[in-house]
């Protein structure tokens, strides 16, 4: 079963998919990711897998209740990409050549402008889950791509406030908060020609930070080759420095955020990548418990301009 059910109390649409509780968990002794499988090319450097366990499909399957006005329930319609990094099982992203990345990007690139090509697709949201404590099902080296038939709430947020923002100020409230860190450096991590990184004044996780292109675009598509290749670059140096910093393999999420169809001329929303990882400490997980779920209100353990400094002096240099 797919299908989409409304939350009339939330106003969020819920995606119910009860065939992926069938899904594999971390097997040991075989990968479909892997060349030799047979799901994959013999040879291959990045490649588009569609998900075997899809939250949506396309076509979509007819939702398995009627639904009413109380109860409203949709087609589950849309695309979920698995992108294979790297044909070696054991490499990870931050392990590539610059060249292999910039693959990657380009990659991500030409699959969001097929997606939002199709009508109903509203948004589509690149993202990955590394580490088996974020759920990972498959550790071959691997991220996501998911087309939605709206746009979710963080996004809508985001976009909602950005809007605001422009409305009363005339500019973009990304480029603005770019400006203020360009000048106190008080939260930056990682600097570069195209873009800047940095832990977020109000962030939410520890040692969250934020990916930003310094020039303003909406979406991943928009940038150009000296862009992308400074993406590859600093997305390397970004998981690097969390490396350095840990001192292991750490488990992260990653999700790049951009402007939905019909918004990509607007000059209110920022394309940029954030990333959360979920060690709070060397030794210690930071869990979104019953405060965070339940209520919606993260509560962060740290002081975010402390953390800026702590991975500051891991910072990936910058390489030519």
């Amino acid at each position: 079963m797919s299908e989409l059910r409304f939350d009339p109390v939330t106003g969020e649409w819920v995606a119910t998919a009860t065939h992926r509780m069938d899904r594999p968990q971390m097997p040991s002794n075989w990968c479909p990711f892997c060349p030799g499988s047979g799901r994959v090319p013999d040879n291959y450097d990045v490649h588009i897998y569609p998900n075997d366990f899809p939250t949506f499909a396309t076509p979509p399957p007819e939702p398995d209740i009627k639904g009413d006005e109380l109860h409203k329930v949709r087609k589950s319609f849309g695309f979920c990409d698995v992108v294979l990094y790297h044909p070696d099982h054991k490499t990870h992203l931050m392990e590539l050549e610059i060249e292999h990345i910039i693959k990657l990007v380009k990659l991500w690139q030409k699959r969001f402008l097929e997606l939002m090509a199709y009508p109903k697709v509203k948004y589509v949201f690149i993202f990955e889950n590394n580490g088996e404590e974020i759920g990972v099902t498959m550790p071959h080296p691997h991220g996501q791509i998911y087309s939605f038939p709206f746009v979710p709430p963080i996004p809508a947020a985001e976009i909602a406030n950005s809007r605001k923002y422009f409305k009363k100020a005339g500019r973009c409230i990304f480029c603005d908060l770019l400006k203020e860190d360009e000048k106190s450096k008080t939260y930056r991590v990682l600097d570069s020609k195209t873009f800047a990184v940095f832990v977020p004044y109000a962030a939410k996780w520890p040692y969250e930070v934020h990916m930003i292109p310094k020039r303003h675009v909406t979406n991943i598509a928009e940038l150009t080759q000296k862009e992308t290749a400074g993406f590859a670059s600093i997305l390397r140096r970004v998981l690097r420095t969390y490396h350095a910093f840990y001192g292991f393999r750490f488990p992260y999420m990653m999700a790049m955020h951009q402007a939905p169809k019909g918004l990509e001329k607007e000059p209110f929303y920022h394309f940029h990548v954030e990333f959360y990882p979920v060690h709070r400490s060397r030794t210690k997980l930071k869990f979104r418990a019953g405060c965070e779920t339940g209520a919606g209100l993260f509560i962060n353990d740290s002081q975010p301009e402390e953390k800026a400094r702590e991975l500051l002096e891991y910072a990936a240099p910058e390489e030519d």
